[in-house]
């Protein structure tokens, strides 16, 4: 079973280790964190720099074992009721657990219960299937939107998902 907790300073050291090659980077961060290799220093730097904004959340999954998965909750601009999934990742140990969805599920209620946000969205590459296919296992469907990006020169197209909290369409 896991558990969700606030990201603590020094928790990217573990993180970037489950990063091993380029691919996986570009597909954890859009090269949002600069190239490849990311550095633990890189990582925390893009992440404490946030850590006291009110409407960014970087969390660590852990089980009996340590920390297993990090991702981070942000209002997407000044959309109030919104908040977006980013840097979504499971060591690779962990996978094949069932830990992504119940990390995921995690987050999500987080944003409905506690936030009290009325959608959450992420963005997944169409070369990214284990990713796309967890994130519909627990609700996320296409709205429509989708952005192309030059990822290692190749045309990367990244998928818009969302899941909007059945309380606030009542």
């Amino acid at each position: 079973m896991l558990n969700l907790r606030p990201y603590r300073k020094n928790d990217s050291q573990k993180i970037v280790t489950w990063v091993q090659d380029e691919n996986t980077f570009y597909k954890w961060s859009e090269g949002r964190l600069g190239n490849f290799p990311v550095s633990a220093e890189r990582l925390e730097q893009a992440v404490s720099g946030r850590i006291d904004n009110e409407k960014y959340f970087p969390f660590v999954a852990f089980d009996e074992d340590g920390i297993v998965g990090f991702f981070t909750l942000r209002q997407p601009g000044e959309v109030e009721g919104e908040l977006s999934f980013g840097y979504v990742i499971l060591n690779p140990k962990a996978r094949g657990k069932g830990y992504g969805k119940q990390m995921l599920q995690l987050g999500i209620k987080f944003a409905f219960e506690l936030y009290g946000a009325s959608k959450v969205t992420l963005e997944v590459f169409e070369n990214n299937p284990s990713a796309y296919h967890c994130y519909k296992a627990v609700g996320f469907i296409e709205n429509g939107y989708s952005v192309t990006y030059n990822i290692c020169n190749e045309e990367w197209k990244s998928i818009e998902m969302e899941i909007c909290n059945k309380i606030h369409d009542l």
